[in-house]
């Protein structure tokens, strides 16, 4: 069971956590924790990190210190006997302590960027703390809950801030470190988000890494379901934060949730679904606050035979055009370098098209790069653009992404007519039938994606 920032941030859920977790250990043989950072704390950490680069004591100072006393609060609200609360508050102290030294050394060797090693091994600290808490809190309830750092068992590349897991590696450490744990009945509380390189440098698995982390083990451990507790309903048919009659999804198959994931539901990470679906391990998102209630299921597509839309996402995107044809190879290295250079993360090619005089790209900005990012990777490109002569002709636009997404989507003619007769009037840009046979992508103008975002999903409800 994975439980999101949201879900151990406060009294209240950290209450609804440990309940969750003494019914489930009644339910079944062994049970698994993976816990993310409390809500905002990644970024915090993140932030002290950049200040610490620019020298500014004081500012990681005061991000240490509102950590220190965040953390210290909310233990201080928890039933713990005194001796367990002094060896949890030693535990936050010396963590904390740690990051600032990291920050202090940083800050002492100033430099034009932040290595990006030093800044995972920063935000590390997150997941660290709350696995504490939350383990703590589970003795003092006579479970046998162990605090497990990520960097003992997620073994990864180097790439530093979207790390990609060696499974064959983790497997070993899993079946070294924390299937000896379960055979003992002791419940382990790994850190989500975070591993370890072969060279020993922590690395983190990018946005919503804990997600990642939490299906990496499931399938080391050949779980019978990965549980994601957050505080929503389960997977909603489009943002509710953007729809308000957004409704929860009962069932997905792996494809479609997949699809989901990538075009922007920020409920899930990207990359977690295909560990899972490539084992067959039942996903099922459930409300902490509301754990009576089913949640969404998601598993291999069943006898589901109605041709219906399932969900419509919007995520915004940065186009490229040009009036020239020929060779896309270079402007696609291009500008995947340029977006790995600004954020960490290649570019996914989502439309390309070409006339006999125009050319056309249009490039995903994922979730994880935050949604202030997207006005500076579209002037990155641009100046970057400018310095070479062969890319002069190019212009660069921000756009939006609108993805419907069901299963068989392209065995329904009549739906897709149904989703064009709906855009009308609204600019279409672009179009792409994703090879998944379960989406549709529809490029628009950003000040037309609202509307096209509530014309589609009147289709669904």
């Amino acid at each position: 069971m994975k439980f999101g920032g949201s879900s151990v941030g406060t009294t209240v859920a950290l209450t609804q956590v440990l309940s969750i977790v003494l019914h489930e250990h009644r339910q079944r043989d062994h049970l698994v924790l993976i816990v993310s950072a409390l809500d905002g704390v990644t970024d915090m950490l993140l932030e002290a990190a950049h200040l610490a680069q620019m020298n500014n004591q004081r500012g990681y100072r005061r991000i240490a210190a509102t950590l220190r006393t965040r953390h210290l609060a909310l233990v201080e609200q928890l039933p713990l006997v005194a001796q367990e609360r002094t060896v949890l508050q030693a535990d936050i102290d010396l963590l904390l302590f740690e990051m600032l030294d990291l920050c202090q050394n940083v800050a002492s060797t100033p430099s034009e960027s932040l290595s990006p090693d030093i800044s995972d091994k920063i935000v590390a600290a997150g997941e660290r703390l709350s696995a504490r808490i939350i383990a703590a809190l589970l003795r003092h309830k006579e479970l046998r809950g162990v605090a497990i750092d990520g960097t003992d068992i997620i073994v990864t590349d180097n790439v530093h801030g979207n790390a990609n897991p060696d499974l064959t590696l983790t497997n070993q450490r899993v079946q070294q470190h924390l299937a000896p744990l379960l055979e003992r009945d002791i419940i382990p509380v790994v850190t989500g988000f975070i591993g370890t390189s072969l060279q020993g440098k922590t690395t983190t698995l990018g946005r919503g890494g804990s997600d990642y982390t939490a299906s990496i083990l499931s399938v080391c451990l050949n779980a019978q379901e990965l549980w994601i507790w957050s505080d929503v309903d389960g997977m909603m048919t489009t943002d509710p934060r953007e729809i308000e009659t957004a409704q929860v999804i009962e069932e997905l198959s792996y494809n479609e949730v997949a699809e989901l994931a990538y075009f922007g539901a920020r409920i899930l990470h990207a990359r977690m679904i295909k560990p899972l679906r490539e084992r067959n391990i039942p996903l099922r998102i459930k409300n902490v606050y509301k754990p009576q209630q089913g949640g969404t299921l998601i598993h291999r597509s069943g006898q589901d035979t109605t041709r219906r839309i399932k969900a419509v996402t919007s995520i915004q995107g940065i186009g490229l055009s040009a009036e020239r044809s020929g060779s896309l190879v270079n402007i696609t290295r291009f500008v995947d370098e340029t977006l790995a250079l600004n954020t960490g993360n290649h570019a996914d090619v989502m439309i390309s098209s070409q006339s006999s005089a125009r050319s056309f790209l249009c490039f995903i900005v994922p979730p994880s790069v935050g949604m202030d990012a997207v006005d500076t990777l579209k002037s990155a490109i641009r100046a970057r653009l400018a310095e070479y002569r062969e890319f002069a002709d190019w212009q660069v636009h921000l756009l939006s992404i609108i993805t419907i997404v069901g299963e068989n989507l392209d065995e329904m003619p009549e739906v897709m007519g149904q989703i064009f007769s709906a855009l009308r009037g609204i600019r279409i840009v672009g179009l792409a039938q994703g090879p998944s046979r379960c989406n549709l992508s529809v490029i628009v103008e950003p000040d037309d994606a609202e509307q096209a975002l509530r014309y589609i999903h009147t289709m669904i409800v």
